[in-house]
């Protein structure tokens, strides 16, 4: 079962000595993984994307700057939430167990509410 948040991140290499880098400005894909349904920090996708850290820019360029050695991040735009299978029947299931916690009457509704079309279901392997 696994599950993780993508990132869209542009940074900026700033070299301290006297060296020059061409180009200077990068663009990567970052991923944090999404811990099980349930489990602490399961609700990252409530807490933080929706409602939490994302929402402030300068803050979410620090933490990605740490995360990335210290480099210059200049802009972090989340992309997608990626799951597996095993992982989507799971995070449906926790989400039905607490509607109330969602103010929800549906798990189609939390989806949709919190994670609107960046919700991508890997296919399964053959």
């Amino acid at each position: 079962m696994e599950g993780r948040y993508v990132f869209a991140v542009r940074f900026r290499l700033e070299p301290e000595r006297d060296v020059t880098v061409d180009p200077d400005t990068f663009e990567t894909r970052l991923v944090r993984p999404a811990e099980p349904p349930g489990e602490a920090g399961w609700l990252f996708f409530r807490d933080t994307l929706w409602r939490g850290e994302i929402g402030d820019e300068a803050h979410v360029r620090e933490l990605t700057a740490e995360a990335l050695g210290g480099v210059t991040v200049l802009d972090v735009d989340y992309r997608a939430f990626e799951v597996d299978a095993a992982y989507r029947e799971a995070f449906r299931e926790e989400i039905a167990a607490n509607l109330d916690a969602f103010r929800a009457e549906s798990v189609d509704e939390v989806v949709n509410k919190y994670l609107g079309s960046s919700l991508e279901v890997e296919p399964e392997a053959e």
